[in-house]
Parts: C-alpha cells; structure tokens; sequence
C-alpha cells in the first residue's frame, strides 16, 4: 500500500495568528518500505521569522526569501501525494497549517480521515512512556545522529522507520518471508524428494564401534530400536548389517 510520510516546519504554532508554512518533506512509502521517492521545499512565508521558531529549524527569513511561495508550489505537492493516506506526527498540527494554507487558496482541505498520526498509535502502544518522534527514534534504534535541527524531509524520513516499527515492520517483513518460504516448499521449489538415497557416510568400523558402545550401556538401550530399522532401510553400509 501507499502512503506519504510527511513534515512541516512553520513559522510558529497557530495559522490563525497569521503563522505560515516554511518547508515541507514527505517520502513515499510501499508496505512500509521507502521507495525512495520523496518531496521537498522551502517556502518563502512572505512574514518575518520568529526568533522562537528560528531556534527550532534554523530557517532565516533571509535564506527563506529566495525561495518560491506556497501558491506556486501547491500543484507539485497535491500532485506527489496523489490520493494516498498520509502519516505524520502530531497530525493535527501539520494538518491544521495545510489546511490553512490550502484554504487561503480556495483549495479543498485534505480530509482529516486520510491521515495516520503516529503520536496517537505510539501513546496506545506505549502508554505512559514518551512519544516524541525523538524519544521513538531511541526506543527503535533510529540513528538520531544526523538531527542537530528539525528538518521536514530529514524528520519525515526518521518518522518512516519509526512508522514501520509501530506497524510491527520488522515482525511483519519476518512474518511475510516464513509464508513466501512456505509456499515454495509447497510448489517444490525449495525440497525435492531424491530419485536415489544418498550413500551412507558411516565406516564399517564406525558401525561396529557404535554397536559396542550400546551393548555396553544394556540390554534395553534405545538404539536397539533404531539399529534394525536403519539397516533395513539401506542406512547403514550393507557390510555392517
């Protein structure tokens, strides 16, 4: 299945105090795995950068200036994530400033309904533990050493693994491989039955050692139940028998 895993960075925390969306990331996922695919942009907010908002992503309203607005990037987004379900943390924050921003443009809001938030699924699967994108990284073994800053695409891209892993990825993949490797089994691409058994590795003076051995244990030992059979059954070299 197809999702988009996406991020935002924003110029504060509300859209209805006039807050804007600066940058957006999103990666493409199918059952789970990134196919490498993704979506990024700065976007010019065309409004000054808060100082609180600067310390959390590093975008200047300098550096943001020189890159397109929302309008003249909408169509690219809404084209990269087509009709597919959409994954973020926190949801309603990133949803809230799109839908915002979609709104300004007389655009249809995404529907609420198309978006997984993973601060929900991981607060059910952990409840009580924290669930910052974070704090999941840590508990899935997410290498965090790349993040000195938040990053929408970086972010979107730590928050794919950790989707996975809230999914049960890793169990699932696992799972997946025993029935691929069962239904081989059963069309005979795996086992084959022999046309001819193999020879029998075992010397005659292996044999005859091993039978020793048991004698000396009892007169009751297990083996004696499986020595007859074998020989029978061309197990054992027919010199031994």
């Amino acid at each position: 299945m197809r999702e988009i895993v996406f991020d935002t960075e924003t110029t504060g925390l509300d859209p209805a105090q006039g807050h804007r969306v600066v940058e957006i990331g999103a990666v493409e996922i199918s059952n789970l795995i990134p196919t490498g695919r993704v979506f990024h942009v700065y976007i010019d907010p065309e409004r000054d950068m808060p100082e609180e908002a600067f310390r959390v992503h590093g975008l200047s309203r300098e550096f943001l200036s020189q890159h397109r607005k929302f309008r003249e990037i909408v169509q690219e987004f809404v084209d990269f994530i087509e009709d597919s379900p959409m994954v973020a943390h926190n949801a309603e924050f990133d949803l809230r400033f799109l839908n915002a921003e979609f709104g300004t443009l007389k655009l249809p809001p995404l529907a609420p309904a198309r978006i997984v938030d993973t601060l929900a699924m991981a607060r059910r699967l952990h409840p009580g533990s924290p669930a910052s994108l974070d704090a999941l990284c840590q508990r899935y073994g997410v290498d965090l050493s790349r993040r000195d800053k938040h990053g929408a695409l970086l972010d979107a891209g730590l928050l794919a693994e950790v989707y996975a892993e809230l999914r049960g990825g890793r169990q699932a993949a696992l799972s997946l491989a025993t029935v691929s490797v069962a239904r081989r089994v059963q069309t005979g691409d795996l086992l084959r039955a022999r046309p001819e058994p193999l020879p029998s590795r075992l010397t005659v003076e292996e044999v005859e050692a091993h039978r020793a051995f048991v004698a000396a244990l009892s007169k009751t030992a297990i083996w004696d139940k499986y020595l007859p059979q074998k020989q029978e059954s061309g197990e054992l070299p027919p010199s031994a028998a």
